[in-house]
């Protein structure tokens, strides 16, 4: 059977070609964290995952040192005699370590994002398999454009873009400034048949929140993605009550526990499931499934940096939960100055998603050099 006998941990920091802002953070940097998994016959598999501290209580070099320090080991020499039976430990996981290598309570699913992408990776090159079953994009699917916050030439020019490559959906990047008057001349930039949503990233509070909703909606906006806190569930139920309106859950929505209360507390209409957020590929898959059961509908998003290594994973999670209503990422180049991934995955005209990568595991290549020239620190153990 295929063992584990090695595995490094690379802090990596890709440059953005645009710095990207939002109500809860200004980056241009991607702060991603990479790892690579070796098995005895020399296979190699790649996970990805970008910490986000707002997101799932992380940061990338304490998430890196979880890694190497208290998760990855527990790997080393751990075999698996089938495909199947990788799967079934990270269903059996759920999007995080197992309890006794590291404590529920303690934030790590994007570490085990990284952790779910390499084995998937490594044991699907060696036994010849894709990550979920045979990967077939549903015809119509079409990648969302993002506009990050601004009320300058450089955000009309983002939105002008936009509408010439035939977008049918936008969503803006929005904070306690934004007037049903932006959202008007956002309409008349981007065309008056665009599908705008709203990102609010945490900016609101409750009272905010009650005047902007439905001001905004009659210009056009029809689901409001983070609205409050990611802790104020109960303020968010009573947007719901309130308004009448779509509520989609982010930073609030990352581990199971997390949905079910959403679910209980009727606290949105909606979920952004993030691969990298949820705990991986496995996970997401499985929270995807969970909220179409309970009647919420899906966007498949992003992080902001990814690169086509959990590009790859995207489209695969979009193949195999062909309900999906909102798709976001495959930026590729659009947004990195440079992707260590290859093929490199980047939506084309009007949205129209890349093609999913061919061959087993993840089917992506990484460009060692690249990922050097980027990196800000380095862990690594072996059998």
């Amino acid at each position: 059977m295929p063992r584990i006998v090695a595995f490094a941990v690379h802090a990596v920091d890709l440059p953005f070609r645009l710095k990207f802002e939002h109500a809860a953070a200004s980056r241009s940097l991607s702060e991603s964290l990479f790892i690579e998994l070796k098995l005895d016959d020399g296979t190699i598999g790649w996970g990805e995952s970008l910490p986000r501290p707002y997101v799932t209580g992380e940061v990338r070099d304490g998430a890196c040192e979880l890694l190497a320090t208290h998760i990855l080991p527990h790997l080393l020499d751990r075999s698996f005699a089938s495909f199947d039976e990788v799967v079934a430990f990270l269903s059996d996981c759920n999007g995080k370590a197992p309890a006794h290598w590291v404590s529920p309570q303690m934030p790590h699913c994007a570490a085990w994002c990284a952790v779910d992408l390499a084995l998937l990776d490594a044991f699907g090159k060696h036994f010849g398999k894709p990550p979920l079953g045979p990967a077939t994009l549903r015809r119509d699917l079409r990648y969302s454009g993002v506009v990050s916050s601004g009320k300058d030439w450089k955000h009309r020019a983002q939105l002008l873009a936009y509408r010439l490559l035939g977008f049918r959906e936008l969503k803006l990047k929005i904070d306690a400034s934004t007037t049903a008057n932006d959202i008007a001349k956002i309409h008349r930039v981007a065309g008056n048949r665009i599908h705008l949503r709203a990102d609010v990233n945490m900016g609101w509070d409750v009272s905010q929140a009650l005047n902007l909703m439905p001001a905004l909606a009659r210009h056009g906006v029809q689901s409001f993605e983070q609205p409050l806190t990611a802790s104020d569930f109960g303020g968010a139920a009573r947007l719901l009550r309130d308004t009448g309106l779509d509520v989609m859950a982010d930073e609030s929505f990352s581990t199971a526990d997390s949905l079910t209360s959403l679910i209980n507390m009727r606290s949105c209409t909606a979920i952004n499931a993030r691969i990298s957020k949820c705990g991986g590929l496995v996970a997401t898959l499985a929270r995807c499934r969970e909220a179409k059961a309970a009647g919420l509908f899906v966007q498949i998003g992003c992080q902001v940096g990814e690169s086509s290594l959990l590009s790859s994973a995207h489209l695969h999670l979009c193949a195999a939960f062909p309900a999906v209503r909102h798709a976001e990422g495959c930026f590729g180049t659009l947004l990195l100055a440079e992707d260590p991934a290859s093929p490199m995955l980047r939506f084309g005209r009007g949205g129209k998603p890349p093609r999913i990568p061919s061959g087993p595991g993840l089917g992506i290549k990484i460009d060692r050099a690249c990922l050097e020239r980027h990196r800000s620190g380095h862990w690594s153990g072996d059998a």
